[in-house]
């Protein structure tokens, strides 16, 4: 190897690296110009090859991943290939449901594997500007797309998401099912709603507090655990105890890129070794199994099987790397998994400020949180950086570990399914049941007019789990103000009567 290089001899030459990372956005109140989602991710691969030092990277492309999104380009990869490569690439798109994390794993795959030496992760939302286009009533200028055909792949997730009493009874809104998740945790953990409330505002006044010195958030403000927890007209009520800023905030123009090389192509392609960060761990899970079959619906299995498989692999506990950014879409998200990684109750695990203050865009979030990981690590040399994936509703994890120096094992990645699957004990669910149901797991649901539904979910005399709802205002009043979980309800026709 070259002069830079020599400290990387004994290493395989197919050892995958990143190169550049980019990002791009508009701010959230902007007009209803700027670019859309496909503009921003062109700008966003752009700017990851000029982090690279060497243009000619994105001109070599084997490999385009992109995580589709609320938009629906027939082929982004392609048509970001096109504009900043020799448009010879393989596009790679991942639909909903595949973990994020997937995009990382299929590209570190192919360059062992001696497929490709070159790829590029990259995704992006747009939908800040498209609703200030619908509010005021302007068709918007879109970039130009390549060719209508379909990717060269498109993987689909495996698996249910929800189950189907989970749909029947209307459990499909993410800040719901969070809410329910985090309902049985605290109850798990021996501590009322009131208490929880100041938890679970406690940290998200942490998380806003790091977003405020982030310079790419997109609501850099510090809110106190007072204000968060506190309902009112700019933090309406969602899902009990979730208030708006207790919520993703996906209504954000934002792309990420990231851009990957053999460490062979990285020397032939003239890219700065110091540059150059290491992938050390890429674990992902692709079995999923539904909250409501969860027996135990605040643990999650999967991300204590990755976490493990992590720690051994380092050598280290996952709790003694000095950074993290944990997926954030609800406070649910981090606090599962701080127990199943055993990360410290108290700590802040993100260094963006998390999906609610740096911006969550739909679906694209991880690449977000591996830009800010990469220059973090480049700031912090020798230091290792943790980053996870959340898919669905606690179904499929993934979990990344990065370095700026290669670590004694190598790359670890894989799909650890199996031994998810093995992990996670289930229960059957019932969508017919009449008759008593003990509470497991609740939230009240609240619109915008101010209406208000309970959702339960309850273990019935089978052994099953049922979902009920009761749109009596006097329920949902008595649900935010007492404990529900453990008293038993009579349940008859999808409701549930105290």
């Amino acid at each position: 190897m070259g002069a830079g290089w020599d400290r990387y001899r004994a290493l395989d030459r197919r050892t995958p690296v990143i190169v550049g990372v980019g990002r791009a956005s508009q701010a959230p109140d902007a007009t209803a110009g700027g670019r859309d989602a496909l503009g921003l991710m062109i700008q966003a691969a752009e700017a990851a090859g000029a982090d690279g030092g060497a243009g000619d990277v994105l001109r070599r492309l084997d490999l385009v991943a992109v995580p589709e999104g609320t938009t629906r380009y027939r082929d982004a990869g392609r048509s970001v290939d096109q504009a900043v490569g020799s448009g010879n690439a393989r596009s790679v798109a991942m639909a909903l449901g595949v973990p994020q994390q997937a995009l990382f794993n299929h590209c570190y795959e192919a360059m062992t594997e001696g497929r490709a030496e070159r790829a590029l992760v990259v995704g992006g939302e747009g939908a800040a500007r498209e609703a200030r286009g619908r509010r005021a009533g302007l068709t918007l200028e879109a970039t130009e797309a390549g060719p209508e055909r379909d990717p060269d792949e498109r993987h689909v997730p495996t698996g249910d998401i929800v189950d189907a009493v989970e749909m029947a009874a209307g459990m499909v809104e993410p800040p719901v099912c969070y809410a329910l998740i985090d309902s049985a945790l605290r109850y798990a953990e021996g501590y009322g709603p009131d208490e929880h409330l100041v938890q679970i505002s406690e940290l998200w006044a942490r998380f806003a507090g790091v977003a405020a010195g982030f310079p790419h958030a997109a609501f850099p403000l510090e809110r106190s655990a007072r204000w968060l927890a506190t309902a009112s007209e700019a933090n309406r009520p969602i899902a009990f105890p979730y208030n708006k800023w207790h919520c993703s905030q996906m209504y954000v123009d934002q792309a990420a890129a990231v851009l990957m090389t053999t460490l062979g192509a990285a020397e032939d392609d003239g890219v700065d070794p110091r540059q150059v960060v290491f992938p050390a761990v890429a674990l992902q899970s692709s079995h999923s199994v539904p909250v409501t079959r969860r027996r135990e619906m605040h643990r999650w299995p999967a991300m204590e099987i990755l976490g493990r498989a992590a720690s051994q692999h380092l050598g280290r506990l996952l709790s003694e790397l000095p950074h993290a950014e944990l997926y954030s879409c609800f406070p649910a998200a981090v606090r599962v998994q701080q127990r199943a990684l055993g990360l410290p109750i108290g700590g802040t695990p993100t260094i963006t400020g998390g999906m609610t203050f740096a911006g969550g865009p739909f679906n694209n979030f991880v690449l977000q949180a591996t830009v800010a990981m990469v220059e973090r690590l480049r700031h912090h040399p020798g230091d290792l950086g943790l980053v996870t994936t959340v898919s669905g509703f606690l179904n499929k994890p993934g979990l990344a570990v990065y370095s700026t120096e290669p670590v004694a094992r190598g790359l670890l990645v894989g799909d650890l399914a199996a031994a998810a699957e093995a992990a996670t004990e289930q229960v059957p669910t019932v969508g017919d049941h009449a008759g008593p149901a003990t509470v497991a797991a609740y939230t009240v649901a609240s619109d915008r007019s101010g209406g208000r539904r309970t959702v339960v979910v309850g273990d019935v005399p089978s052994g099953g789990r049922c979902v009920a709802v009761s749109a009596d205002p006097a329920i949902a009043s008595e649900a935010t103000a007492r404990e529900l979980i453990g008293v038993t309800v009579t349940v008859g026709g999808g409701e549930f009567h105290l």
